[in-house]
């Protein structure tokens, strides 16, 4: 049995023996800063050095950041001159559903969760009129208790149905959002609120997929590129805004 002295010595020559690995990642606490001499800060300070190097040489270059907006102002090119009869046709069904006191549903899942999310927050509180009364309107599957009870419980392809169905009246408008045009709990909503006799439209890219069947207006964005997709997805919401606060406005 080794004395209690040689045992320290050996963890002392361990903690030495670990201090390159502390140094490569150079993060060194307590005692430990204290030896940290100045070869070490030398060589820790070149390794972060390579790093932001490296990170400079992968960062997107003025080609491609103009190549990118470029494709995007051509997509919108495309969605004003192929869209406005579908928008206007929207239009006239969201205003027509909340003058007969119905409200709008909207759902999508992650980017499209987010406009969905977003549409709704502008008609609940402002978009551009601080006057107006709040435009009813809800983001369906952002109640997390009950999105992971459907889920864990029936099945992701139901958080949108069932929720639907809880809050879902005859004479609501829903807006099913996707980029694909197939998400299934998207369509799945859709067939739904068909048979409880609520209109839906299906807002997707160019491709007429099964949410597009299924939906009673199809609205797509002519691409097949989910940036730019959502991209005018986003210019909907803000239009549909507009368009439902044009009766308040001075």
């Amino acid at each position: 049995m080794e004395p209690h002295g040689n045992r320290k010595e050996k963890q002392s020559e361990g903690h030495r023996r670990q201090k390159p690995g502390r140094e490569a990642g150079c993060v060194l606490v307590g005692r430990a800063s204290a030896a940290w001499d100045t070869r070490s800060r030398r060589r820790c300070a070149l390794g972060l050095a390579g790093r932001v190097v490296g990170l400079k040489d992968r960062v997107m270059d003025r080609d491609r950041i103009e190549s990118e907006i470029r494709e995007s102002l051509a997509t919108k090119q495309r969605f004003l001159e192929q869209s406005i009869p579908a928008l206007e046709t929207f239009f006239a069904k969201a205003r027509a559903c909340i003058d007969r006191g119905g409200k709008l549903l909207f759902c999508g899942n992650g980017g499209s969760s987010c406009d969905a999310a977003h549409a709704a927050g502008e008609l609940v509180g402002w978009f551009l009129e601080k006057q107006r009364g709040p435009i009813p309107a809800i983001a369906l599957g952002h109640e997390v208790p009950a999105l992971t009870a459907i889920a864990n419980d029936s099945g992701y392809e139901f958080v949108f149905s069932r929720h639907l169905e809880a809050v879902g009246r005859a004479g609501d408008l829903l807006v099913g959002i996707s980029t694909s045009g197939g998400s299934k709990n998207v369509l799945r909503a859709i067939q739904r609120a068909g048979e409880l006799g609520i209109e839906s439209v299906a807002w997707t890219g160019e491709l007429r997929g099964p949410c597009a069947e299924a939906a009673d207006l199809w609205l797509p964005v002519p691409s097949t590129s989910t940036p730019r997709i959502q991209e005018c997805h986003l210019l909907i919401v803000h239009l549909l805004c507009a368009h439902l606060e044009e009766p308040f406005g001075g």
